[in-house]
């Protein structure tokens, strides 16, 4: 038991380290020798857990794809409208891409086309699966409008979260991440909201996005 705590214990801290070498260098650059030594871990035991980059990289993104999964199967066990758990799912992951390196590293890694030599499709097939169907439930309820297709609003969703974290990469390292998806959601609503709720799910977004979730931890 002790020693598989201690490969746990492993495991993570190469991942973390991982992480944090992607994240300064990029995946393409990132080496195993400066992944052994973010993480602290000498080369066997980095072997032992992974016999490639693309191993570690694979293994980043399935993790992310998990805390992700999981936290959004709590939100929408929350209760709530349709357009509130999908606010709430971006707020969500807006915060840990802030916070957590994991989560940071496998959505770099998803987004990169480069990274693997077929690109990752499942975490948008997921995430736009589960938008739709929110996106449907919120029509027949009367919350949106319903004129904008449940299928075709969850494939803007996604693409348009993606690149505005993208640009908050890019300007602030994702420090401003939470008011510029505030943005994109105040864009958005008022294009599917009827007017006579409007500033109702105004509001809703702003106290949303202006209180950080409180983010499990990983296990």
């Amino acid at each position: 038991m002790v020693q598989q705590e201690r490969a746990r214990v492993t495991r993570e801290r190469i991942m973390i380290g991982a992480a944090d070498v992607i994240r300064r260098s990029g995946y393409a650059n990132a080496t195993l020798g400066e992944i052994g030594d973010a993480a602290g871990v000498t080369k066997g035991a980095l072997y032992f857990h992974f016999q490639s980059k693309e191993d570690i990289a694979r293994a980043l993104v399935e993790e992310q794809h998990r805390i992700t999964r999981e936290a959004a199967a709590e939100i929408l066990a929350s209760g709530g409208t349709p357009v509130e758990m999908m606010m709430r799912l971006c707020m969500d992951l807006a915060s840990r891409l802030v916070d957590d390196p994991i989560v940071r590293a496998g959505i770099r890694l998803t987004t990169d086309t480069s990274t693997f030599e077929t690109p990752l499709q499942d975490p948008y097939r997921d995430w736009m699966a589960t938008f739709a169907e929110l996106a449907q439930r919120a029509a027949e309820q009367g919350e949106t409008t319903g004129r904008i297709p449940a299928d075709k609003l969850a494939q803007f969703i996604i693409p348009a979260f993606t690149g505005v974290q993208l640009v908050s990469e890019t300007f602030t390292s994702r420090k401003d991440l939470p008011a510029r998806v505030l943005e994109m959601w105040q864009i958005l609503l008022t294009a599917i909201i009827p007017a006579e709720h409007l500033e109702a799910s105004l509001a809703s977004a702003e106290a949303i996005f202006t209180a950080r979730p409180r983010l499990r931890r990983r296990r």
